[in-house]
């Protein structure tokens, strides 16, 4: 049996980057990722799967200087964003954020930037396995001086590693993080708080070459209204050349019967007799929006995503969990459900929890993460949360009015403003709305699973 200090299971932006800050604390650890197969990837890798947006402020958030990223992984940098609703759109040159990169953000190459993270976190001394997934995790709890090993990892090969410290990092769907959780909760079902298939969004990509004269090289496309459900919508996310990812986000499962009139949404349509699929979903858009130009004007691009130029991943869509870090354990990026379906994805947040749960474990302070995870993402966690709120049975028409309310609201800096005469009385409807939901989820309200809800035995043996 091997030992080491630190175990990670999943190698992903937040198990990369606890690698990293692990092993540069002077911790032995290793990063354990089963590795999934890629048209883009030669061999096996972190299963990386997102429209790989950062946005200027998150650059901060992640804790990455815009010089550190290698050129190659830069795939744009961005000028503003659209939201397009039915009828309106709203247009915006900034976040409105304070950041230290003067750009409105960058497209990455997904790939690429989780290599660069593994790549650091190996420079920085962490073992990182590719191949290695997880079968089994059993935890002793005994009374024990420091140092010693509580928890044994059992690999699918049938190794196992012991560690003193665990750090979750198995993204969305969370398939080992739920079985350990488990344990922690005897009368309760941790799916109910992190199920994967009630609380997680699919989100669908393509990666299609477009027209010279229709790409916008530097400008995010995102559509509301268009498609239903709860946090459903489509985007188009510039990339390298005149190739963009054209995907979308939705709740998994919906159907027609959820909505009284489906076809109020702009990409449904009348003859259908089930909501349509993602994929018909993107090539009505493209037809639409380009009406003169037919799908096959925007030819896939089948040696990038996971097959054939297209890819499927989960996001998490529910609130953040804290973490039973009296077990030695903390839970991180998308497993802790700090990546969100309204801002498609977590890179950040995922980045940031990581090199915290990293750090901590390192220097034998994990008991301080559940504190420190909020002091560094609290406040996008909060936004998230309290915007999700706001817009939560949201109706196509509701999109066009929101946007028409926020052009009032929204000031030179791009920041939103309390509502003045001109907004009218939607405007403060709406901005009371937002701080409202802000209060509600203030002073760590966002978490819907606190470290008081675990319960600690002896030994837990998840199945």
């Amino acid at each position: 049996m091997e030992a080491f200090e630190i175990a990670v299971v999943g190698g992903g932006p937040a198990g990369a980057s606890a690698g990293r800050a692990a092993a540069a604390a002077g911790a032995d650890v290793v990063v354990l990722e089963k590795g999934v197969p890629r048209e883009d990837r030669p061999g096996k890798g972190p299963d990386s799967t997102d429209a790989a947006g950062l946005l200027d402020y998150w650059l901060d958030i992640a804790g990455f200087g815009i010089d550190e990223i290698p050129d190659d992984v830069v795939l744009r940098e961005l000028s503003g964003a659209e939201f397009i609703g039915p009828a309106e759109r709203l247009e915006i040159d900034r976040t409105g954020m304070d950041a230290s990169y003067d750009r409105f953000g960058i497209t990455v190459d997904r790939v690429g930037m989780d290599d660069w993270l593994r790549e650091r976190a190996v420079d920085a001394g962490a073992a990182y396995r590719v191949g290695a997934g997880v079968r089994n995790v059993e935890t002793d709890l005994s009374p024990s001086g420091s140092h010693e090993q509580r928890h044994e990892i059992v690999l699918s090969d049938g190794t196992t590693i012991a560690a003193e410290y665990l750090i979750l990092a198995d993204g969305p769907q969370r398939q080992v993080t739920s079985r350990v959780l488990d344990r922690f909760l005897p009368d309760e079902d941790i799916t109910d708080y992190v199920g994967t298939r009630d609380a997680n969004h699919i989100a669908y990509q393509e990666h299609r070459r477009f027209p010279e004269e229709l790409f916008e090289p530097e400008v995010l496309k995102f559509w509301w209204g268009a498609i239903p459900g709860e946090t459903a919508y489509p985007w188009v996310f510039p990339n390298d050349g005149t190739v963009a990812r054209v995907g979308l986000t939705m709740p998994i499962g919906l159907t027609k019967d959820e909505f009284e009139d489906p076809t109020d949404y702009w990409l449904v349509d009348p003859d259908d007799g089930r909501l349509p699929s993602p994929d018909t979903y993107l090539e009505r858009l493209l037809e639409r929006v380009y009406p003169e130009y037919s799908i096959d004007d925007f030819p896939l691009v089948e040696t990038r995503g996971k097959q054939g130029g297209t890819e499927t991943y989960a996001i998490s869509s529910t609130r953040p969990i804290d973490s039973p870090t009296a077990a030695g354990i903390a839970v991180t990026g998308g497993a802790m459900g700090t990546t969100s379906a309204f801002h498609e994805g977590g890179y950040h947040v995922a980045a940031r929890t990581g090199e915290i749960a990293g750090r901590l474990a390192a220097t034998d302070t994990l008991s301080e993460y559940n504190d420190a995870w909020k002091d560094a993402v609290g406040a996008e966690l909060l936004r998230n949360v309290a915007f999700a709120d706001v817009v939560a049975g949201y109706e196509p028409a509701d999109w066009d009015r929101a946007f028409r309310t926020v052009r009032k609201l929204m000031n030179d800096d791009g920041r939103l403003i309390r509502p003045s005469i001109g907004a009218g009385a939607r405007g403060a409807s709406l901005y009371a709305k937002y701080r409202w939901a802000k209060r509600k989820h203030n002073d760590g309200g966002y978490v819907q699973l606190p470290e008081s809800a675990y319960q600690y035995r002896r030994s837990v043996s998840p199945h």
